[in-house]
C-alpha cells in the first residue's frame, strides 16, 4: 500500500480511504465517541492514521482534508437520494448512478463528477451519510368510477340538463408515463455522457500539452548541462596549459640540486604528456635520462 510520505503533498486515494476509516473508528467508538472533544478526537485520528500509514502529515492537514471529503460525500449522498426518489420502473442501479452523477454535477460547485467512490463505500453506512428514500404517494385513479352520493333522479340532480357536459381530461396511463420517463432519462443520460466525453477530450489535450512542455524543458536542460560541462573542461585545460607553461619557463639556476631535479622531472612529465597527446606514442627513451 503506497502512501505519500511528504507533508503537504498531494493526497492519494489510499490516504483518503484510510482517513475515512480512522474517522469512523474514532468518532463512532461506542464507549468514548459521544463524549470526546473535537480537539481530542483529531489527536486520536492523527495517531491512528500515522500508526497505520507511517505518514508525516499533521493534525491540521487531516482536519482540512476531512472537511473537503465531508462536503463532497454529503453532496454525493444528496445526489443519490434524489436519484433513488426519481427511480422509475424498469431502471436498474447503473441508471441511478448515472442520474446521481447528473445531480452531483448540476450543483455547479467544485468537480463535475464524483470521484471518491472508495471513500463512499467506507462511510455510506454511517448515520451522517445514510440515505433515507422518500417514495412519492401512489395514486391508482383520481377519478371515481361510481359516485355513491349522486342520485338517479333528474329532479334531484344539482346539474342543469341545459348545460353541456364537460369531459375531464383522461389521466395518463402507466405505459405512457413510463415511456415519457424513459425518454427523459435517455436524453439526460446522453447529455451527461456527451459532457463526460468532452471533459475527457479536454483533459487529454491538457495532458498532451503538459508532456510536450516537459519534453521541451528536458531538452533545454540537457543542452545547458552540456554547455556547462564543455565550459568546465575548457577552463580545466586552459589552467593546465598555463601551469605547464609556467613550469617549462621556470628559472632553476638559483635552486638547490634537489629542487632542480624535481623541476626537471616535472618538465619531462609535461613533455611526455605533450608528445603522447599530440603525436601519439613515440620513442621517448631520451626522456628517461635521469642525469641533470
Amino acid at each position: 500500500m503506497a502512501f505519500s510520505q511528504e507533508t503537504g503533498g498531494a493526497w492519494s486515494v489510499m490516504e483518503d480511504v484510510l482517513l475515512c476509516e480512522c474517522w469512523i473508528q474514532i468518532s463512532h467508538d461506542p464507549i468514548s465517541g459521544n463524549e470526546m472533544k473535537f480537539s481530542q478526537m483529531w489527536k486520536k485520528i492523527l495517531h491512528a492514521f500515522v500508526e497505520r500509514s507511517g505518514s508525516t502529515r499533521t493534525e491540521s492537514a487531516l482536519s482540512s482534508r476531512w472537511k473537503l471529503l465531508n462536503k463532497e460525500l454529503g453532496k454525493w449522498r444528496d445526489a443519490l437520494t434524489k436519484a433513488m426518489n426519481n427511480h422509475a420502473s424498469g431502471e436498474n442501479l447503473s441508471d441511478e448512478i448515472v442520474q446521481a452523477q447528473m445531480f452531483y454535477g448540476a450543483t455547479g460547485v467544485g468537480k463535475k463528477s464524483f470521484t471518491h467512490t472508495q471513500c463512499w463505500e467506507v462511510v455510506k453506512h454511517c448515520k451522517r451519510f445514510s440515505i433515507i428514500p422518500t417514495a412519492p404517494t401512489v395514486v391508482l385513479n383520481e377519478t371515481p368510477l361510481h359516485d355513491s352520493q349522486a342520485s338517479d333522479s333528474p329532479m334531484e340532480s344539482p346539474m342543469s340538463e341545459d348545460l353541456p357536459i364537460q369531459k375531464e381530461p383522461r389521466p395518463m396511463g402507466r405505459k405512457a408515463a413510463k415511456a415519457k420517463r424513459g425518454v427523459n432519462s435517455t436524453s439526460n443520460t446522453s447529455k451527461f455522457l456527451e459532457e463526460i466525453a468532452r471533459q475527457s477530450a479536454l483533459r487529454i489535450e491538457i495532458d498532451k500539452k503538459v508532456q510536450e512542455d516537459d519534453r521541451a524543458m528536458a531538452i533545454e536542460f540537457a543542452k545547458e548541462r552540456e554547455y556547462v560541462r564543455k565550459e568546465r573542461e575548457y577552463r580545466r585545460k586552459e589552467n593546465e596549459e598555463r601551469k605547464d607553461r609556467e613550469t617549462m619557463a621556470m628559472d632553476t639556476s638559483h635552486m638547490s640540486p634537489e629542487t632542480k631535479q624535481y623541476w626537471k622531472l616535472e618538465r619531462k612529465a609535461i613533455m611526455r604528456r605533450k608528445l603522447f597527446r599530440d603525436d601519439g606514442p613515440s620513442n621517448t627513451d631520451w626522456l628517461n635520462d635521469e642525469n641533470p
